[in-house]
């Protein structure tokens, strides 16, 4: 069908925004007359200029508008954020029929750029390939819907189900679990999410930096559990690479790129903790850790995909990794290491 076609090519144009549009979701847009594309865009950057926009822009003979179908894969929006109305501007084009794959669930949205298009006169046809749609901005609808980030766990375990050496070596590169291929693909993840989460012990044991620097794309939010304030200053998690939040019981005043918030430890540390990202806009966040971050994210349910890296390697004893179901048949292979994804 038709329908189906154009707003696949919605959601193709739509992942061009991966990691450059959050909080907002990634959204194309596709103007059709005469059976023929007219016009295309995507949702560059957050603050830039939306989908609607950029497909109306697009359009080189003008006067082909009216006559269009524009489809979008989520409804054009019907307030003023940082751009203007996109239903307003769809209703000024002459715009006749608006086909959309979901509704948005941001409450300054949620129907009302529909009903806007509809008391104007527009056919609006909705829920065309809405799974799909929802699964291409999960992070999106998780944000709104459950007033948290996307939770992603990562780690990385060997053959034998062991996530670490014990004792760590002094030598990081002794305890190091996968090949290059894997380290790379990690970075692209992270440039993909809003920040990544790790608590003391990795830092401690590992100094990680937490950036994007094998790939092209921007630096996640580095989002660091340090109780009592062991970290040293020095460490590359508070470089000038990135933005880093810390949470501490410790009273602690906030500098450069570096934010300390104060957190009761004897309540429930991690709600508190994806409440005040959730605050600041944090829409996706990598949970790093190591095994009694990552367990009390396990034990709460609170995660919503978990990408575990297995290797060929074995250490015979050491920390082990979460306990997990991964299902044998369903992984990719990176240079030789198994690549699990798992949905919960």
């Amino acid at each position: 069908m038709q329908y189906e076609k154009y707003i696949q090519r919605c959601f193709q144009l739509a992942l061009q925004g991966m990691g450059c549009v959050a909080p907002n979701p990634m959204v194309g847009c596709v103007l059709v007359a005469n059976d023929v594309v007219i016009g295309e865009g995507f949702h560059e950057v957050y603050g830039g200029p939306h989908a609607e926009v950029n497909a109306f822009n697009s359009v080189k003979d003008q006067s082909l508008i009216p006559g269009a179908t524009l489809y979008v894969n989520l409804e054009p929006c019907s307030h003023f954020g940082k751009t203007p109305p996109c239903a307003d501007l769809i209703i000024e084009q002459g715009i006749k029929k608006v086909v959309v794959s979901n509704s948005d669930s941001n409450v300054l949205v949620a129907g009302k750029g529909i009903e806007k298009l509809k008391a104007a006169g527009v056919e609006v046809i909705t829920g065309i390939l809405a799974a799909e749609g929802k699964k291409l901005n999960k992070r999106f609808f998780t944000f709104h819907e459950k007033k948290r980030p996307y939770i992603i766990l990562k780690w990385a375990q060997t053959q034998d189900g062991f996530i670490s050496r014990f004792p760590v070596p002094e030598n990081s590169a002794d305890n190091w679990i996968t090949g290059e291929g894997c380290k790379k693909l990690v970075h692209q993840w992270r440039a993909e999410e809003d920040a990544i989460m790790i608590g003391t012990n990795t830092v401690l044991n590992d100094n990680p930096q937490l950036t994007t620097r094998l790939v092209k794309g921007k630096n996640p939010v580095r989002v660091v559990i340090d109780k009592k304030l062991m970290i040293p200053a020095g460490a590359n998690i508070f470089n000038r690479e990135a933005k880093t939040i810390v949470f501490t019981e410790a009273e602690k005043t906030s500098h450069n790129n570096i934010e300390y918030i104060k957190t009761n430890f004897e309540e429930n540390r991690i709600r508190f903790i994806l409440t005040e990202l959730q605050q600041r806009n944090i829409s996706s966040l990598i949970v790093e850790g190591g095994a009694i971050l990552l367990n009390s994210f396990i034990q709460q349910n609170l995660w919503d995909e978990a990408r575990v890296l297995v290797s060929g390697k074995t250490f015979g004893q050491g920390i082990q990794a979460p306990s997990f179901e991964l299902n044998l048949n369903d992984y990719t292979t990176v240079d030789g290491d198994q690549v699990f994804i798992v949905n919960n």
